[in-house]
This record gives structure tokens, C-alpha cells and sequence, in this order.
């Protein structure tokens, strides 16, 4: 009774055992770092929001290879190292042949560095400090615009419109307000701009009003920021208190792209431009499909973040279906070779 009684418990091990690899068959599961807490978790959201309805499309329309893409995130809380022990973890562990993800360009450059130590793929899809893609890695794409590249757009309007003659870069003290401002500071330079105060904060400050009187002292043509939601949303709130006048308030991208910033800043937001590197009215193939199922799920339109992550898993689809296995090197070779339009763009 005892030894028919382990044949039954042994048996039933294997029937779920043996059920669990089909359902590893008939799926393919993909692990996405975002920051879904912390002062970050604005982008990881609209970002999480935009990989699931990709996702959604792609599985009504056989998934990829036939297999039903299933998204698990993890949280990386818009820290490095905690990005980098998720990369580690998805490729040591859970054994994903490529990776793709994560918000900010410190996590991606630490997920980058893991990549390409390990030799498994990495697609960077917001990080945007120049550096990341500079470093000779062989493992490490990228499918969105480096910093250098934001701003061009209010560069040509800058030099055709307004035609300043002075201007004030205020920038975040991260990888990515930081190369920003210097890539600002290179175009002023060039068409003879000059720069009358060039100031960094640390993210999170609650009083800009000490660099603002040396703003409001220099009286510049155009100030323009590089800061994330809440900072861009406090900083225009205390430029207006301070009743600091400009022909041009100006943000470079990131905080002031997204819908959050208007909500802020309230009035204080009037009048304000920024760069952006995406628009629900592009003219890209399912822009405007993506943009409108956003807003009807969830009451507005995403930013360019939401757009490049909703492309990202398309793109992802797209190399793993030329890919000839599921072996990081094939994916590499494959990734490689991309060349495709997205709703993002091309």
C-alpha cells in the first residue's frame, strides 16, 4: 500500500511536471525591468501600460512563433544597482536570452554592462545618455534617440523662430540631464547663443529659488530644462512666483513631455515648449491606433515613453522571428539586422 501509494505521489509529480513543460511550450515569458516605485514610477507605469497592450495585439494575432508572450516586470525602483541584480538575474536564473527595458539612463547603462559581460542581447528603450551605445558593446542596441539627438527639433525652432541671443540651461544632476545640458550647451555655442548661467540640482530638491534669482538676474532670451516630472512641475511653479519673464520657457523632453506636468504646474505650464521625440499625431503606421487605445483605457494620451515601449515589443518580435533559435548569439545576429518601421518610427 506504502509503495503504491509513492507510485501515485511520483506519478502525479510527473502529470504536473509534464504539464508545466507544455505550458512552457505554448508560451514565451519575458521579464521587463521598470521602475514601478519610486520617484520614477510615473514612466514605468505608462511604459508597463503600453508593453501590455502590445502584448495583447501580438497574442491575438498568434503571439511570437505561435508561442503567447506572457510580461512579468520586475521592480528595479529606478536605482542601478538594483537594475543591474535583475540583469543578472534574468540571465543567470531565468536564463532569458535577450533583455529589454528600464526606464532611466543610469539603469540602462548598468543593464548594459551586464549584457555585454554575459553576451546576451540588450534592446535600451528610453535610457538616453550618448554614452551608453559608446562603448564598444557588442550586446547592447538601441532603438531611441541618444541625448545629443532630443533636442533637435527646438533647435531648429530656436534658430529659425525665436533667434535668442542669450540663454540659461538649469539640468538635473543625472546621466541624463547632465549630457542634456552639455548637448544644449554645444548647439548654443553654435549659433551663438550665449550661456549666462549653466546650473545643475539634485533631483528631488523642493526650493529652485536660489539658482532662479541667478536666472532672474541674468534676464536670458530663453531658459531652458532638463528635469523629470515633478522637478519641471516645481520649477515652472517657482519661475512664476518669482515672476521671471523670457521669450522662451523651454523643457527638454523627459518631465515636461508627459501629461503629469500640465496637472502640476497648472497655469504655470502655459506657454511652455518642449522637445519631444514622439507625438500622438506622427504619421507612423499604428501610431495613432496605439494612441487612441491608450487614452480610451486610460483617460489620456502616453508620451514618447509610451510609444517606445509599445514599438520595443514589437521589435522584440521581430528579431526573435528571424532570430534562427532562441540562443542569445542568434539573437544578436538578428537584432543586428533589424530594419523596421514602428509606431515609434523607423
Amino acid at each position: 500500500m506504502r509503495r503504491f501509494s509513492i507510485i501515485v505521489v511520483v506519478a502525479f509529480l510527473l502529470s504536473l511536471f509534464c504539464s508545466g513543460t507544455l505550458l512552457a511550450q505554448d508560451t514565451l515569458k519575458l521579464s521587463i525591468p521598470l521602475p514601478l516605485t519610486g520617484t520614477q514610477a510615473k514612466f514605468g507605469e505608462m511604459e508597463k501600460r503600453s508593453y501590455e497592450i502590445a502584448a495583447e495585439e501580438i497574442n491575438a494575432k498568434g503571439g511570437i512563433k505561435g508561442k503567447k508572450v506572457v510580461l512579468d516586470f520586475e521592480d528595479s525602483q529606478g536605482k542601478p544597482e538594483i537594475s543591474r541584480s535583475i540583469a543578472e538575474k534574468l540571465i543567470d536564473v531565468k536564463k532569458q536570452p535577450v533583455i529589454f527595458g528600464d526606464y532611466s539612463s543610469s539603469c540602462s547603462k548598468a543593464i548594459a554592462a551586464v549584457a555585454d559581460e554575459r553576451k546576451v542581447p540588450y534592446l535600451v528603450v528610453t535610457g538616453a545618455a550618448d554614452d551608453i551605445t559608446q562603448q564598444n558593446y557588442k550586446y547592447v542596441f538601441r532603438m531611441n534617440p541618444p541625448n545629443a539627438l532630443y533636442a533637435i527639433g527646438l533647435i531648429s525652432f530656436l534658430k529659425e523662430v525665436v533667434k535668442p541671443k542669450t540663454i540659461v540651461i538649469l539640468y538635473e544632476s543625472s546621466d541624463f540631464g547632465t549630457s542634456g545640458a552639455k548637448d544644449m550647451a554645444m548647439h548654443a555655442e553654435k549659433m551663438g547663443m550665449k550661456v549666462l548661467v549653466y546650473e545643475k540640482y539634485e533631483k528631488g530638491a523642493v526650493d529652485f529659488k536660489p539658482i532662479l534669482s541667478k536666472v532672474k538676474a541674468a534676464k536670458p532670451d530663453v531658459i531652458y530644462m532638463v528635469s523629470y516630472v515633478m522637478d519641471a512641475a516645481l520649477l515652472m511653479r517657482q519661475i512664476k512666483e518669482l515672476r521671471i519673464d523670457s521669450k522662451l520657457f523651454a523643457g527638454g523632453a523627459a518631465g515636461f513631455a508627459l501629461p503629469e506636468f500640465v496637472v502640476n504646474a497648472k497655469d504655470a505650464s502655459e506657454y511652455v515648449v518642449t522637445a519631444t521625440l514622439w507625438s500622438p499625431q506622427v504619421k507612423y503606421k499604428g501610431a495613432k491606433e496605439y494612441a487612441d487605445k491608450y487614452k480610451k483605457l486610460f483617460k489620456d494620451y502616453p508620451s514618447y515613453h509610451g510609444a517606445e515601449a509599445y514599438s520595443a515589443l514589437y521589435i522584440i518580435k521581430d528579431v526573435l522571428e528571424r532570430a534562427k533559435s532562441l540562443n542569445p548569439e542568434d539573437i544578436r545576429v538578428a537584432m543586428k539586422a533589424t530594419k523596421m518601421e514602428t509606431a515609434f518610427g523607423p
